[in-house]
């Protein structure tokens, strides 16, 4: 096999076939790509096989993030490989005074089943790099199940990525004929943009990962609104207040979440999961169909195309504030049975915050201990420290446009 670049194109010679690498172009590729979506499995072989349906938009995972690009692989007139990759600037705890850093995040990779292990991958994720570095990027990073052997080969011993943090993804069926009933003691309440902005810059703004233009996440069309809950015998003045008038009359214990619409830009379906997986859905469904009268929540069919609320920025202060989480994600899950596309509600988090018990998940769909892996872009810049030095007391921050 032999490389060659021509122009912007990357062609690699392979036997006596041309793979070219280019920009995705959405007039000639759009069709292509969804069909290359729906064929491509995500997740790990032995748990669930999950297939993405990008209705039409195949960029719509980045197009939301400040800087974006998508690149094909072809062969012939087949695609046959595809990758994202969206940068931004964030908050990183950097061995320097300077805490911020431009990162380049990768995602969507996929390559059809009968030309992997060919090395397309390995290419495009390449030429995303150059892209990258002419970008400015300081870092590049991407997540992966850990056990997805196969991408974990391909960053960490091809490419030079190293592990970088453990988060968790907590998934939690939406059961649509089921509310909850919130305590009586919690209040809840609805922020505007400018007051959720304040809180998450004064209380988040130095948690890993944390986004600089928040502000554009939470005025997304796709964001859902803020909500805070706070016990109903602790008053407050405002939930924003300038320092400059002097308190700002907070509640001594409060929680915050933010909800982003997924199921707006993709939708999921099962392709396969766990035997127990299957018959609990199943017989919930018998049961809620034949004995109508116990009038027990159905779990959703997931095999049908489905979308998905995605919960973030999920903060709480004081003893009370995990109680005060358990109740915003029964708001959450409330809201979401008034939609029926949604079928999940998902939520990523830190491996060691402590948000995680207090987040409602069944364990047969989530999982304990997704990968993230990084590496630096800039040369003579070491990284090492980054790696091995504990997350901020905020946890980890994750993007709902990186979802």
């Amino acid at each position: 096999m032999c490389v060659c670049q021509v122009g912007n194109c990357i062609i690699a010679v392979m036997g006596y076939e041309e793979v070219v690498i280019r920009s995705y172009d959405a007039q000639i590729d759009r069709a292509g790509v969804e069909d290359l979506e729906r064929r491509c499995e995500v997740g790990p072989a032995d748990r669930v096989f999950l297939f993405t349906d990008t209705m039409g938009d195949p960029i719509c995972r980045i197009r939301n993030s400040p800087i974006y690009n998508m690149l094909v692989a072809e062969i012939g007139k087949e695609l046959v490989g595809v990758i994202q990759g969206s940068i931004k600037l964030v908050t990183f705890h950097k061995p320097t005074m300077d805490n911020l850093a431009t990162v380049g995040y990768i995602l969507g990779l996929r390559v059809v089943p009968i030309y992997r292990r060919k090395g397309i991958g390995l290419r495009l994720v390449r030429k995303l790099e150059e892209w990258f570095i002419s970008n400015d990027v300081d870092y590049a990073y991407m997540a992966t199940e850990k056990d997805n052997e196969a991408s974990v080969r391909l960053f960490m011993d091809k490419l030079g990525y190293v592990k970088f943090r453990t988060p968790a993804i907590l998934v939690n069926p939406v059961k649509h004929r089921m509310l909850l009933h919130l305590p009586s003691t919690v209040e809840i309440a609805k922020l505007n943009v400018d007051e959720a902005e304040y809180l998450y810059r004064r209380f988040m703004g130095s948690t890993e990962f944390f986004p600089a233009d928040i502000n554009e996440i939470l005025r997304n069309k796709l964001s859902l609104g803020t909500w805070v809950a706070y016990p109903k015998n602790d008053h407050h003045r405002s939930w924003y207040c300038d320092d400059h008038f002097g308190s700002n009359g907070l509640p001594d214990n409060w929680a915050m979440v933010s909800v982003w619409n997924s199921g707006e830009v993709f939708k999921l379906r099962l392709g396969k999961a766990p035997l127990s997986c299957l018959l609990y859905t199943k017989s919930s469904r018998l049961m809620d169909k034949y004995l109508p009268c116990l009038k027990l929540p159905a779990l959703p069919d997931f095999y049908d195309p489905f979308g998905f609320y995605f919960m973030y920025g999920v903060y709480w202060e004081g003893p009370s504030g995990s109680k005060l989480v358990r109740s915003l994600c029964q708001v959450v899950h409330n809201m979401a049975t008034k939609s029926k596309d949604c079928k999940v509600i998902v939520t990523e988090v830190g491996g060691s915050d402590r948000v995680r018990v207090h987040i409602p998940h069944w364990k047969l769909l989530s999982c304990p201990e997704d990968l993230w892996c990084i590496k630096s872009m800039k040369k003579n810049q070491d990284f090492t420290k980054i790696t091995i030095t504990p997350q901020g007391s905020g946890g980890l921050f994750v993007d709902p446009r990186e979802v």
